[in-house]
């Protein structure tokens, strides 16, 4: 892991599938901080998880960027 990044913080919208979730292990494998946002609860618990078993800092927040009201 790249130590250099570790000041680095990435706020990724649909993070829990495709692009959005091979970004943030992308983002975290170069040693980013990682906030995933995303619209399933118990998703984005479960990638944050496995996010953290490869040492990568990172929070999940329930959004949808579709929606204000959320």
């Amino acid at each position: 892991m790249d130590t250099q990044n570790r000041s680095k913080s990435v706020l990724i919208t649909g993070a829990l599938s495709g692009i959005g979730r091979a970004a943030a292990f992308a983002f975290g494998r170069a040693g980013a901080r990682i906030m995933l946002a995303g619209r399933d609860d118990a998703r984005g618990q479960a990638v944050t998880s496995e996010l953290h078993g490869l040492d990568v800092e990172a929070a999940f927040v329930r959004a949808d960027v579709r929606r204000d009201e959320i």
